[in-house]
């Protein structure tokens, strides 16, 4: 018997799945996101620190990726509810075997647990000596990231967050037809290896920078250490967090998720005939 599933049968469990998801209490899948919203930012946090002191940014990149994908197999292997592969709820919407309403109560429900869960880790690390790591370079790291992740336009971080979670949504794809732990390690690492490098936006990520950066922000010494101009500095605040990031990157990474998610709907629910199967 093969240890995975077939294209056919991932569409067929990811359904039922989103069945499941939108049928537990409250509570749970609040719990289950804050869970999912550490665990991405533990991945953020680790990658973060195997690469800040790497001047070469294609191999800044590559550790980043090869050390950011821990995240997402805590999330799959653990079990926890993460904003960016619950959108995968939308096969079931389009089959009609749960409502909009549903599908959009448990979204809201996961992205605020979401973000409860990275923003602990985000101040965890910012009130530890981690910061201080190379002579303050990690914390000027953190400074420089988030004020980059705010100075995008609208469209840019649309396109950003559309093509993340097209990745990431591919590789949670790709773990549910794992049957077995190892082929759902090597199934989430080399998506989100690729994501990782390719300088997409994750909202739930960025729970996690952009905090960080916000509280190394309100350190001098880690201000100094990033050698950004005052204009820069001033643009990394909580409300271009949220204004010029969430807001653009929480919409684009829905539209990617219900892209592929609606894509194999199409595929092996409207036009797959029984005899395909």
């Amino acid at each position: 018997m093969a240890n995975y599933l077939s294209p056919q049968e991932i569409t067929n469990y990811t359904s039922d799945g989103g069945v499941n998801k939108v049928n537990r209490s409250v509570l749970l899948v609040f719990l289950m996101a804050i869970m999912a919203g550490a665990y991405i930012a533990l991945g953020g946090f680790a990658s973060s620190v195997a690469a800040h002191d790497l001047t070469n940014k294609g191999l800044n990149k590559l550790v980043t990726g090869a050390v950011f994908p821990v995240g997402l197999m805590f999330v799959i292997i653990n079990g926890a509810d993460l904003f960016t592969g619950n959108c995968l709820i939308a096969v079931s919407a389009f089959e009609k075997r749960v409502t909009l309403r549903q599908f959009v109560k448990n979204l809201v429900i996961v992205f605020v647990g979401n973000f409860v869960g990275a923003v602990t880790i985000a101040f965890l690390v910012a009130n530890s000596s981690i910061l201080t790591m190379s002579e303050n370079r990690y914390g000027a790291y953190m400074i420089k990231t988030g004020v980059s992740k705010v100075n995008f336009s609208f469209t840019e971080a649309l396109c950003l967050a559309i093509l993340c979670n097209i990745f990431v949504c591919a590789g949670v794809w790709m773990m549910y037809g794992a049957k077995d732990i190892s082929g759902k390690v090597w199934a989430g690492f080399f998506s989100i290896f690729a994501f990782a490098i390719s300088g997409a936006e994750h909202v739930v990520a960025n729970m996690f920078y952009i905090p960080t950066a916000l509280f190394a922000k309100s350190n001098p010494v880690f201000v100094e250490a990033s050698h950004l101009s005052s204009d820069k500095l001033t643009s990394l605040t909580w409300g271009s967090f949220f204004v010029k990031n969430v807001i653009p990157v929480t919409i684009g990474n829905i539209i990617g998720g219900i892209f592929l998610g609606g894509m194999y709907f199409l595929i092996y629910k409207k036009l797959t005939k029984p005899s395909d199967k």
